[in-house]
């Protein structure tokens, strides 16, 4: 609905307007088309009694806007979302405000697609055999992502609350699809894995990870935590959103570079596989570590904006597919 001229995006219109397929290719074709994440702002995140408020700006050519969110861990015992917020977008050139959007929608399908589209330029065309760490939202998120570039059949959930587990399979019951829960050494068979928890210490014994394997990990933004060991690291090409940002938030990284288990010089920005000026070693495994910056939010947004306005308009939008070059 509207609100004067700003349009208020409430999730379930986000999840309508944005698929993960446009948002997937909106992600690689900002980044073919010149976007550097470098130059993104640092993400500020405030401490507050119970959990942090989260500030993060962005802007292009055509759209500015920044994502107000909060991050509450005690939230889900209450049942109520761990991330909330809203992402407010506004035109590049008059800086007035032209849409108010769901920030968990946002961020969900974002995190994913940017997962996704890292995993599109490093995964085996045939991957098909998927392990998911978590059994919350991003790890629901991460099933429908990759399943988007790559023909998965299976999948291995690992989560550790059995309740909450059940849950998450019984989710997948009728959608043509092998869900079945597992154990962390469910990687050895592993062609993608995706973390995507809360954990602050390593999931899985990086030791087991075949070499053709693609690993995504997601799940935090903090210095101290990690997902992936050092044996994880050591072992494969890393691929990061920008290597500033890991280098400042990425425990993942920062915790195996203070180990000596990585070269911060041998760190693989997401822009350079994209635009093809680097590819991953076919002998080694795949980690992209990504902790989620606000250019990412800002071109999401866009689309999701876009797509409304196309549908309010009576048009049938753009053709947003992986690999489809946009003007």
């Amino acid at each position: 609905m509207s609100q004067g001229t700003t349009t208020v995006i409430g999730a379930e219109d986000v999840r309508a307007a944005l698929t993960v397929p446009a948002a997937i290719a909106a992600i690689q074709n900002a980044l073919r088309n010149g976007l550097d994440p470098e130059t993104d702002p640092a993400r500020a995140a405030f401490p507050v009694d119970h959990g942090q408020l989260l500030l993060m700006p962005s802007h292009s050519h055509r759209y500015a806007g920044v994502k107000i969110a909060t991050v509450a861990p005690g939230n889900p015992a209450l049942g109520l979302p761990r991330i909330q917020g809203n992402y407010l977008l506004f035109d590049a050139e008059t800086l007035s405000p032209l849409a108010v959007l769901d920030a968990a929608a946002l961020t969900a399908i974002r995190t994913a697609a940017v997962s996704a589209a890292a995993a599109d330029l490093l995964a085996l065309p045939d991957a098909a055999r998927l392990v998911v760490f978590g059994t919350g939202p991003q790890a629901h998120s991460h099933i429908e992502a990759l399943r988007a570039i790559r023909p998965v059949r299976r999948v291995t959930v690992v989560g550790r609350d059995r309740d909450r587990l059940a849950t998450f399979l019984e989710q997948y019951r009728d959608a043509g699809l092998t869900v079945e829960a597992g154990t962390p050494d469910a990687v050895e068979e592993a062609d993608l894995v995706a973390c995507c928890t809360t954990a602050r210490t390593p999931l899985f014994d990086g030791a087991s990870l075949p070499a053709h394997a693609t690993v995504v990990a997601v799940g935090s933004h903090e210095p101290e935590a990690r997902e992936v060991d050092d044996e994880t690291v050591r072992r494969s090409t890393v691929v990061v959103e920008a290597r500033g940002a890991a280098l400042r938030e990425a425990g993942d990284v920062i915790l195996a570079v203070r180990s000596g288990a990585l070269d911060p010089d041998s760190l693989v920005p997401l822009a350079d596989l994209a635009r093809g000026t680097a590819k991953p070693a076919p002998s080694r495994p795949r980690l992209f570590k990504s902790v989620g910056m606000a250019w990412e939010d800002l071109v999401v947004a866009s689309v999701a904006h876009e797509s409304l306005r196309h549908q309010a308009d009576g048009g049938a939008g753009a053709d947003l597919r992986p690999g489809t070059p946009q003007g």
